[in-house]
């Protein structure tokens, strides 16, 4: 989801991926393509959260692949949903996931509620309330992305807190299995805030993902993968000096020298000053390129020439780094990326109340307004059918009883997704 996350240090709320050439904040490198999208897009066809019998469909069998966010490893990405609607089902309900299939898109009835009663790993007898999506990448290497959460460990405010983060392994079947604590070793512990905000990307350049964690007083943990099923690092050292609070991720490689380079915002929450932290062979331990307060960051290919582009969100609009590209006009508290008319070049996503898309190029913008009334927000935009072009994930919030998820596909031409979503649903009917 994208946007800002309260909890112990407000985090930023992990991000959407983006298919097509755009590298993205708040996103993760895919690649591209200019397969022809099927007409299907035309006609509205809303999709049952479950089959006839009311039950949810079985989640789809993999064998592994490298998309991001397949937790089944079945070739096709999934959406996370954290804040369902959660009537009747306590403060926390836990964590939905919907499962896609390849060369189809999600599966609404493909469905999969991680309750903290179930999924989540106790401490001292002590199942958590809290469980909340952070990040997804393969920590082990096994062709599965797996799900790292933050939960509320007791804690007596005296000293180091536990670790509040945990990970929940990806497999043939899914997430199947209850989630094991991350061990962060005490050499890469630093003061006493909640070692959290966990940023996944392979810093060091070694073919494996690496995290980063929050430690306190402007450092980082840097956990080297590939990760053991109990949680543990490779290898970890002393905390790295960063120049802020807050790791934004997923990470990306800016100046595309092989190493993942991430964002660092000073504070959360609203408009911070930020910088972008390089990679290397010692993880991300370089300062980088320094950047004015705004409200969020999009790094891709968003105009011709090669190279990477940076867009930046503030008050007044989209600035973009590429000399001579105009400012944009978009208002919104949010932003991310992807290529959702396959060209090559990735659009913008500005979200804060309407959602806009928009070219770099300022030649062509669309907006996406769902049926429903409420509050919408992005939660993720992906090439879910595998058609090259991304599509939209968004939610329209109407209460705890009531929301709708709609999937709007990518599409060519000057309308860039679909007017009409050939796929929706809502959280409400994750109840088991």
């Amino acid at each position: 989801m994208v946007g800002i996350r309260g909890g112990r240090n407000a985090a930023i709320r992990r991000g959407t991926a983006g298919a097509g050439c755009a590298l993205l904040l708040l996103a993760a490198v895919t690649g591209c393509g200019n397969h022809d999208k099927a007409a299907a897009s035309k006609k509205h066809h809303p999709v049952a959260m479950a089959g006839k019998s009311g039950a949810a469909l079985p989640v789809p069998r993999g064998h592994g692949s490298k998309v991001a966010d397949d937790f089944n490893g079945d070739g096709a990405p999934d959406l996370v949903l954290d804040d369902l609607v959660h009537k009747g089902l306590g403060d926390d309900p836990g964590i939905g996931i919907v499962y896609g299939k390849k060369g189809h898109g999600l599966v609404p009835g493909a469905r999969q509620l991680l309750r903290p009663t179930k999924y989540a790993a106790p401490t001292k007898g002590e199942t958590p309330a809290a469980f909340d999506s952070e990040a997804s990448c393969d920590l082990d290497k096994d062709g599965f992305t797996d799900l790292v959460v933050s939960t509320d460990p007791p804690f007596d405010g005296q000293g180091q807190p536990p670790v509040p983060l945990q990970i929940l392994f990806g497999g043939p079947g899914g997430l199947t299995h209850r989630g094991v604590k991350l061990v962060v070793p005490a050499q890469a512990r630093f003061g006493n805030d909640w070692p959290d905000q966990p940023v996944c990307g392979d810093f060091d350049g070694d073919g494996s993902v690496d995290l980063t964690v929050h430690a306190s007083g402007g450092r980082l943990s840097f956990l080297r993968g590939p990760f053991t099923r109990k949680g543990a690092p490779r290898a970890a050292g002393k905390p790295l000096t960063a120049p802020g609070n807050v790791p934004v991720g997923p990470a990306f490689d800016v100046d595309r020298d092989g190493y993942d380079d991430l964002l660092v915002r000073r504070t959360s929450g609203g408009s911070s000053p930020s910088r972008i932290v390089l990679g290397g062979p010692k993880g991300p331990a370089l300062s980088g390129t320094a950047l004015p307060s705004g409200l969020g960051l999009a790094v891709g290919r968003f105009t011709k020439g090669g190279g990477a582009d940076t867009a930046l969100l503030t008050a007044s609009g989209v600035t973009l780094s590429r000399p001579g590209a105009p400012a944009l006009k978009a208002t919104g508290t949010t932003i991310t990326a992807g290529d959702f008319d396959g060209d090559g070049l990735g659009e913008l996503v500005v979200s804060g109340g309407d959602v806009t898309i928009l070219k770099a190029t300022g030649q062509g913008t669309a907006t996406v307004t769902p049926k429903a009334t409420g509050t919408t927000q992005v939660l993720k935009a992906a090439d879910f059918d595998g058609d090259g072009r991304t599509d939209l994930a968004v939610r329209t919030y109407r209460g705890e009883s009531a929301d709708t998820v709609a999937v709007y596909t990518g599409v060519k031409g000057g309308k860039l997704v679909a007017e009409r979503p050939p796929v929706t649903f809502s959280t409400a009917e994750f109840t088991s």
